[in-house]
């Protein structure tokens, strides 16, 4: 077997034999139990690492294919979107709810986003990132849709990417309410959805132009 199997959410590794496998861990917070468990599967069935990724996931390195099953019901958690044309990740920095530098709640809205859109499937892959200050910790700019936030509000950037092409977000609304910025964020989504080919926003928005984007969805 040396292909990928999106429905497990497991990833074909160099050696071509055994899988990755990345629980889900909304925003990268977890409790000593869950983490606990994780270490514990991966014990279980003698993975080679524990691999922290970009995506705040703990990803469960070199599982065999025949214990994919029985690792993930071990697990009890929900497979990461790590792979397909979906979103992939909603990466979150700690906001207000735990650093000094916070200005808005980027858990709080991260997580909001995480659960409604998390493995939603798109034209293409989409990554989100959720920042809760100019520090830009979760790295908005190069997301296909990054929140920072300001002492006004969020600013809303779009069309960001840090793949092959890489591409920084523009700004396509500053000092949001949550409310504003979920509801925004969700019209950047459906129209994307709705109109895109197999397209990265930010090359999307170049075809049809920045101006015109943004007069659709603002």
């Amino acid at each position: 077997m040396t292909k990928d199997i999106l429905e497990k959410g497991a990833i074909i590794q160099r050696d071509k034999e055994t899988f990755a496998i990345a629980p889900h861990i909304p925003g990268g917070i977890i409790d000593p139990a869950g983490l606990r468990k994780i270490a514990d599967v991966a014990e279980k069935y003698h993975a080679k690492v524990l691999k922290i990724t970009s995506a705040q996931r703990i990803a469960i390195v070199g599982i065999p294919p025949e214990d994919i099953d029985n690792a993930w019901l071990d697990l009890g958690m929900k497979p990461g979107a790590a792979i397909g044309l979906c979103v992939r990740s909603v990466k979150i920095c700690p906001g207000t709810t735990f650093c000094k530098r916070g200005q808005q709640d980027s858990v709080g809205v991260g997580l909001k986003l995480d659960a409604k859109y998390h493995g939603m499937e798109l034209p293409w892959k989409f990554k989100i990132g959720v920042s809760g200050c100019g520090n830009s910790c979760a790295e908005p700019a190069v997301k296909d849709l990054g929140l920072i936030g300001t002492s006004k509000g969020w600013k809303i950037l779009v069309g960001g990417c840090s793949g092959l092409k890489p591409m920084i977000g523009q700004v396509l609304a500053e000092n949001l309410s949550d409310d504003e910025a979920m509801n925004l964020v969700e019209k950047v989504i459906n129209y994307y959805k709705a109109h895109a080919k197999k397209q990265r926003l930010g090359e999307f928005i170049d075809e049809i132009g920045f101006d015109k984007f943004k007069a659709e969805v603002v």
